[in-house]
């Protein structure tokens, strides 16, 4: 399944800020003594003022990204850390402009308590978390913004959209039969990806997204995906395989439950385009329904794009390496930027990411994605995926999860738009 040629260069995926709050509980606090005596070199120093981006009216200066690298490098983030840490910057002067606009703002005693709360997952106090991270070089006021941000857009997004989000007692139900216990669900889809690659094409693709959206029959839908979408399912009419509901994205999921076989879901917002899926069947198997998802994968960047050498390439590997300890056997000095491995819920997963390995089995491997400017092919393996059954579920909580999956959506396509609308400039590196 070819699902998505989006995300930033080579580090894929993009990790938002409120991913890495989620992942701070996963041992990160390890890197905390690993960046002493680091600091921007003296060039960098003098031009620690210089704009490095600007987005509408706010500037990014040198010394906040490199604050910001400095910053995730003691949170052990993978990746592209100079990519990953402008990216963030960039999104949160995106969001403080709309709590600018909406009149939202938050007091010191809650970006205080939100400090707390951060640094209590490293059993730390907030005093204890500065210091030890002013060691690498971080001021406090870096950590500050880094939380008031994530919390400043959480009020944005509740106020505008909170009190919309209505969760029927229907949906509840059928959400109850699909997770009772001895039943699990797997659905067929087909999937259409327009890509956007500015702002104007953005508007076009959303467009062109909410009218796909009204399709009802599957094959007004498989002629559409045959000749608009970008993903390599195209050449199948955007068929994909049968795939566990639980393995999907919570955002796809909580949409296509709902559907009628042959309707589609609204527009789903994906880095550098847009997709929406067409529910073709739905089948319930006499089997426990997993609740908690964890995936460990492994992303292999490849440089060519689908060049002929970088799949040749890809063949070959594939043909050596039997599993994620394979990979890194056949490429033993390669970096964090080259070969990343992670282990994350599915939630938590980048829906490209999360469609595509829904696919695979342990041990299988995925070359339909590249980066988002097409200059790596993606060799993407699923290394092993584990499954917590669920107790008893309430209505409350069904209610409660179904309504943040959708405020989850909301806020990502609204964060689109921003973007979308923005008007964004980047300096060239001094």
């Amino acid at each position: 399944m070819g699902f998505l040629r989006q995300s930033k260069a080579q580090q894929e995926p993009r990790k938002s800020t409120a991913s890495l709050w989620t992942c701070a509980t996963s041992g990160l606090v390890l890197g905390l003594v690993t960046l002493v005596g680091m600091g921007p070199t003296p060039a960098e120093a003098q031009n620690m003022f210089a704009p490095v981006k600007k987005i509408n009216e706010r500037v990014i200066t040198s010394y906040e990204l490199s604050q910001r690298m400095l910053f995730l490098t003691v949170l052990r983030a993978p990746g592209n850390l100079r990519e990953l840490a402008l990216n963030q910057l960039t999104d949160e002067a995106l969001q403080r402009q709309a709590a600018d606009t909406a009149g939202v703002s938050i007091t010191a005693e809650e970006v205080l308590a939100g400090m707390s709360e951060f640094t209590g997952r490293f059993n730390l106090k907030v005093e204890e978390f500065n210091k030890i991270i002013a060691e690498a070089g971080v001021a406090p006021e870096t950590f500050r913004d880094f939380v008031s941000g994530g919390l400043l857009w959480r009020s944005v997004v509740g106020k505008r959209w909170q009190g919309r989000i209505n969760v029927t007692e229907d949906e509840i139900d059928r959400q109850l039969s699909l997770t009772a216990p001895g039943q699990n669900v797997r659905v067929l889809l087909s999937e259409i990806v327009l890509a956007a690659e500015n702002p104007e094409a953005m508007q076009d693709a959303n467009a062109r997204a909410s009218q796909l959206s009204e399709i009802t029959t599957l094959g007004a839908f498989a002629s559409a995906a045959r000749n608009s979408s970008v993903a390599e399912s195209r050449g199948r009419s955007g068929r994909l395989n049968w795939t566990d509901l639980s393995d999907l994205p919570p955002a796809v999921a909580a949409q296509v439950v709902a559907l009628e076989p042959g309707h589609v879901t609204d527009p789903v917002p994906v880095k550098n385009g847009v997709a929406v899926f067409q529910l073709r069947a739905i089948e319930e198997l006499d089997r426990p329904t997993p609740q908690d998802v964890t995936v460990e994968y492994s992303a292999l960047m490849i440089p060519g794009g689908r060049s002929t050498e970088a799949l040749t390439q890809a063949a070959e590997i594939r043909a050596k390496a039997d599993s994620c300890n394979d990979l890194f056997g056949l490429f033993p000095g390669s970096t964090e930027a080259q070969i990343q491995r992670e282990s994350v819920p599915v939630g938590e997963l980048p829906t490209r990411y999360a469609v595509e390995l829904a696919q695979l089995d342990k041990g299988e491997a995925s070359t339909a994605l590249t980066s988002s400017n097409g200059q790596s092919l993606v060799f993407l393996m699923l290394c092993s995926r584990s499954r917590e059954l669920p107790e008893d579920v309430s209505r409350d909580q069904l209610r409660a999860r179904l309504q943040n999956q959708r405020l989850q959506a909301f806020s990502t396509a609204y964060l689109e738009e921003l973007r979308a609308a923005a008007f964004i400039e980047e300096f060239d590196a001094q």
